[in-house]
């Protein structure tokens, strides 16, 4: 059975590599905390907030992400693939996800707001509702990925091949369409 927390507020905190795992965390906030390199084996968060944070290179394995926020923080090189995907809920404001992975996700409905989304992997995830708010998606990766309804009108640097992702009913600016159209050698000025 893992240690559970609840609604319990966590400042500047450094956590060593498996401090996390295997806990159950509900209504609680962390603040400035330091995840650098941790393993989040079999962990539960369910209604938390992350503030300021670093997670650069933290290994999130079965880990469940149940309603969670992350404000503000950083979050380079993580694989979110390997998430347990019931009751997968998670937002981003004002974040770096840069290198990051949520290959063949369901992420339905997730927002993504200025947040810098450079290079992240989003090959053969369900997208579906995601709303991408003044983004930064440069060298992201979308082939495969389900995208319908999917808001990018106020995001740039992507490019999206309508070819290999289904795009029905994506929303996207008059400036973006030379990112849908990049992959067919059109040039649009």
């Amino acid at each position: 059975m893992s240690d559970y927390f609840l609604d319990i507020e966590y400042n500047g905190i450094t956590y060593g590599e498996n401090e996390i795992s295997y806990k159950e965390f509900e209504n609680c906030t962390f603040t400035n905390c330091d995840f650098t390199n941790c393993v989040f084996m079999a962990a539960t968060f369910i209604d938390c907030n992350f503030n300021k944070c670093n997670f650069n290179a933290a290994k999130i394995n079965h880990t469940c992400l149940r309603t969670v926020f992350f404000n503000k923080c950083k979050i380079r090189d993580v694989n979110f693939a390997m998430i347990d995907k019931f009751i997968f809920e998670i937002h981003f404001k004002d974040c770096i996800l840069d290198f990051s992975k949520f290959y063949a996700l369901k992420m339905k409905g997730t927002s993504f707001t200025n947040t810098s989304l450079v290079a992240v992997d989003f090959m053969g995830a369900d997208l579906s509702e995601v709303v991408f708010e003044n983004c930064d998606l440069y060298r992201s990766e979308f082939d495969k990925a389900i995208a319908n309804k999917t808001n990018f009108k106020t995001s740039f640097n992507y490019t999206i091949n309508p070819a290999k992702t289904k795009i029905k009913k994506a929303i996207f600016a008059l400036e973006g369409l030379k990112g849908l159209l990049a992959t067919h050698d059109i040039i649009v000025r």
